[in-house]
């Protein structure tokens, strides 16, 4: 069974950079295809960024389209999420999914 572990989330002005890390446990994690998702204050949880299992091709919610960056690390067991450009919109709890799992949330806040 496979864990999540986020972490990397902290508060950053308008114009600066987070990188996001979920750190996962278990022996298949290799085997998923990974995903990050956010969810601002009164929203739903929305789709950010995946990656899939050989990390070869990614997808991106428009709204993040070249800011943001997913990457995957096999021997670390970990997914990143490089943000670039944040602005106060980007500010969610953002968590690493991989299918019916997902991490317990990192907070990311963007002051203007």
């Amino acid at each position: 069974q496979v864990q999540l572990v986020e972490s990397g989330g902290g508060l950053v002005q308008a114009g600066g950079s987070l990188r996001l890390s979920c750190a996962a446990s278990g022996p298949t994690f290799n085997r998923y295809p990974m995903s990050w998702f956010r969810q601002a204050p009164g929203k739903e949880r929305e789709f950010v960024a995946s990656i899939n299992w050989t990390g070869g091709s990614t997808y991106y919610a428009d709204s993040v389209k070249g800011r943001f960056t997913i990457t995957r690390d096999h021997a670390k067991n970990t997914v990143y999420l490089q943000m670039n450009s944040l602005n106060p919109e980007d500010t969610a709890v953002y968590y690493c999914n991989a299918g019916e799992i997902w991490g317990q949330g990192t907070l990311v806040t963007v002051s203007s």
